[in-house]
């Protein structure tokens, strides 16, 4: 769905409390955390407002927030 905000939060909520630990104390986490937010951000206003983007770059921007959000559980499960 287009627009749809991936956060960690609203990705895993059953991991809600464990993100924001990580987030707080885990300097290297929360800066992965920020990188994946923005990434998320510029997905969605390239998909809402329909950015000057093509196929195969934009593919590459969400096979990009899908290879950062598996690091990133990966790091929420091992807590």
């Amino acid at each position: 769905m287009l627009g749809e905000i991936h956060s960690l939060v609203n990705e895993f909520p059953n991991h809600s409390e464990t993100i924001n630990k990580l987030i707080e104390n885990d300097a290297s986490f929360a800066a992965e955390n920020k990188k994946y937010n923005a990434l998320d951000k510029e997905i969605r206003t390239l998909e809402l407002r329909g950015g000057p983007i093509d196929d195969p770059a934009m593919h590459q921007l969400k096979h990009d927030r899908s290879e950062l959000k598996d690091s990133l559980y990966q790091i929420i499960t091992a807590s």
